[in-house]
């Protein structure tokens, strides 16, 4: 069995490299501790700085977990202070995962609860295995789900939020897709199959268009819909000084002529 980490592997996809992150404590079901969250944080910092990557894929060790949460014993021993220091490092790994320029996927496979469902939420989207749960059962261990759990209402609106945060139900990947949460639920068996279309369409786009459009949904997020208006009409002007959009529209124009012939 690996040693509990954080592992990265590139490979090609249709062409273009992209990135396979496993968090890997298999024996805790993937739960985070200090170590693997500082790993994860350190992983996607190192990964945003490639800008040969199109796109990122974040999975769990084996078939059982995606993440199955925080490492209890170490909450379990924390103080005021060490508490706040666990869950900022946890903040600084989701928000490196939120930032990293490429689009991230979360592959869940299995367990998905508390800091595991805030690792994906702050994936772009995500894919589940049709036996995967989904919950934010924090307020039966005596504390309120925080962080990344505040993207919830964007994502699955603030009644399902409420539901998910109050009460600490467990929720199964069907109801999750049904909710929004997660965009495919496919059997175990067929879970690259049903990432792979994704990772075409983000492979086939322009490197730097896709950067971009990532970057102003980020900034959609969080500014009025007037800013957000804005900084879209600076984001395509600034495309033009990349020149994907000439070589694009030119191709695009070639392969139309060249199909009439």
């Amino acid at each position: 069995m690996s040693e509990a980490g954080v592992h990265v592997k590139v490979e090609q996809r249709h062409g273009s490299p992209v990135a396979l992150v496993t968090v890997d404590n298999r024996r805790k079901l993937n739960c985070l501790s200090t170590t693997l969250i500082v790993a994860l944080r350190t992983t996607f910092d190192t990964l945003s700085a490639d800008r040969t990557l199109r796109a990122v894929v974040l999975t769990g060790a084996g078939d059982r977990a995606f993440i199955g949460g925080a490492d209890l014993n170490e909450l379990g021993a924390a103080c005021t202070d060490s508490a706040r220091l666990f869950i900022t490092r946890l903040h600084q790994a989701c928000d490196a995962i939120r930032k990293c320029p490429v689009p991230v996927i979360g592959r869940i496979n299995g367990f998905c609860l508390g800091a595991g469902l805030e690792v994906a939420a702050s994936c772009d989207f995500r894919a589940a295995s049709d036996n995967a749960t989904f919950g934010m059962p924090e307020v039966h261990m005596g504390i309120p789900s925080v962080i990344e759990a505040a993207l919830l209402p964007g994502q699955i609106g603030w009644g399902r939020t409420r539901e998910m945060l109050l009460t600490g139900v467990i929720y199964s990947a069907a109801e999750a897709l049904a909710m929004g949460f997660v965009q495919k639920a496919v059997p175990a068996t067929e879970l690259d199959a049903a990432i792979d279309p994704w990772l075409a369409g983000i492979t086939r786009a322009t490197p730097e268009a896709v950067r971009s459009q990532k970057a102003l949904i980020d900034r959609w997020e969080r500014v009025s819909i007037d800013e957000g208006i804005h900084a879209g009409i600076d984001a395509l002007s600034d495309a033009y000084k990349t020149g994907e959009p000439q070589a694009a529209i030119k191709a695009f124009f070639a392969a139309k002529a060249g199909s009439k012939r």
